[in-house]
């Protein structure tokens, strides 16, 4: 009869990655290069690029004080376009999902490695567990695909002029945050199928399995008997026996 930790091996595999995943998806909530812009004024952006993410927007100038200029962008700021909003709640929403999820992964499979709790909780744990990683897959996905739409089409921004920014940019490109976070959305969209895919089957114990269990060990040690219990031979019967079995032995009789 197989353990029941010989079940679960593609959801510990389903559970590393989405740990990975998840650890790539708060990377790319952090990461500003969404968006890259090129722009032609390089007298303030002496860089020539400017970094766009959800949370702020960096370029570097030799004009200022510090060599990498930062300024913040809030859920607030009405110059920001909806996608970016979006992006603030939903990518907040998918690092708290992640983290739930990896969670109650992790519960599920101390359950099947070390049986603890009610074995038959298993399935439902394993169904959310899956249920979490993949809403934690779609609030990543959505405003990563609205916001590499809105490059694609290049859509601009109205920064407010203490961003030091053109209203267009001379081209804008899609940033490599938006590359992470596609993969991992990928991966932990696998694991949460991995995790749904777990099927916790009770195998009835058979008649075979029920008399090897059930058989009392002490049987089979009354049909031994003692020497006390053993008829007595004599050595002349011993001797013919003996003979019997090999007729070529010769029994001498000790006076």
């Amino acid at each position: 009869m197989p353990y029941l930790a010989h079940t679960a091996h593609w959801q510990f595999l389903g559970l590393v990655m989405g740990f990975l995943a998840w650890i790539l998806t708060m990377a790319t909530t952090g990461l500003n290069e969404w968006r890259l812009w090129d722009v032609d004024n390089v007298s303030v952006v002496t860089s020539g690029v400017a970094w766009v993410g959800i949370w702020r927007v960096c370029f570097y100038s030799h004009a200022f004080a510090t060599a990498e200029v930062c300024q913040s962008i809030s859920i607030w700021d009405q110059f920001a376009p909806v996608e970016i909003h979006v992006a603030q709640v939903l990518m907040m929403l998918a690092v708290i999902c992640g983290l739930v999820g990896n969670i109650s992964a992790a519960y599920a499979m101390r359950m099947v490695y070390f049986s603890v709790g009610e074995r038959g909780n298993i399935r439902r744990v394993f169904v959310l567990s899956g249920t979490l990683y993949l809403l934690t897959a779609t609030c990543s996905f959505v405003p990563l695909v609205w916001n590499m739409s809105s490059v694609l089409n290049n859509s601009t921004i109205d920064f407010p002029p203490k961003f030091f920014l053109p209203a267009a940019p001379v081209k804008q490109k899609v940033g490599s945050a938006i590359g992470v976070g596609l993969l991992a959305s990928t991966v932990i969209a696998l694991s949460g199928l991995l995790f749904l895919c777990y099927r916790y089957v009770r195998r009835p114990l058979s008649s075979k399995d029920l008399s090897r269990d059930t058989r009392d060990p002490l049987d089979g040690l009354s049909a031994i008997t003692t020497p006390s219990q053993q008829p007595h031979v004599t050595s002349g019967e011993n001797c013919a026996r003996k003979g019997r079995d090999n007729p070529t032995f010769n029994c001498e009789e000790a006076l």
